[in-house]
């Protein structure tokens, strides 16, 4: 009789084993469906990884994401650690200076979003995690160094 509880409990572990993956699935096709749901035309910021955590978003040019003017309001400065694009025609340059000055990263509109910028290094070889200041949109042309 005991062998029936044994082989419940392996049977429970081995079930846990399944769902663990699924949920860490799931939490990686976030920003996936965020991109799905995101309005044309705009570009997005999350204060964490994957989209999650909505800092703001934007459809035209932000020089300074730590006032109190254009889409970013003074808060959401240097927060950044995932972006997404859903351009109509430009990619996003981000900055890691306001006024579109420091290093800087480019986020196109075929790439659609950069799940964890800890992964991606600015012109000036800093992370780009949590170290976005301003951002506007460019022609690919004018970009060299792209977050994937």
């Amino acid at each position: 009789m005991r062998k029936i509880p044994a082989i419940l409990a392996t049977a429970a572990l081995a079930g846990l084993g399944v769902i663990v993956p699924t949920a860490t699935a799931q939490a990686a096709d976030t920003c996936s469906d965020n991109y799905s749901g995101a309005g044309r035309g705009f570009m997005y910021a999350y204060d964490g990884t994957y989209c999650v955590g909505y800092l703001g978003s934007s459809s035209g040019n932000d020089a300074d994401w730590g006032n109190s003017s254009g889409s970013f309001q003074g808060w959401e400065d240097n927060e950044a650690s995932s972006i997404l694009n859903k351009g109509n025609d430009s990619e996003v340059k981000f900055y890691s200076l306001p006024n579109y000055a420091g290093g800087y990263i480019c986020l196109s509109r075929n790439e659609a979003y950069a799940s964890d910028l800890s992964d991606d290094k600015m012109s000036s070889g800093v992370s780009a995690n949590n170290t976005i200041s301003s951002h506007k949109w460019v022609s690919a042309a004018s970009c060299s160094y792209w977050a994937h």
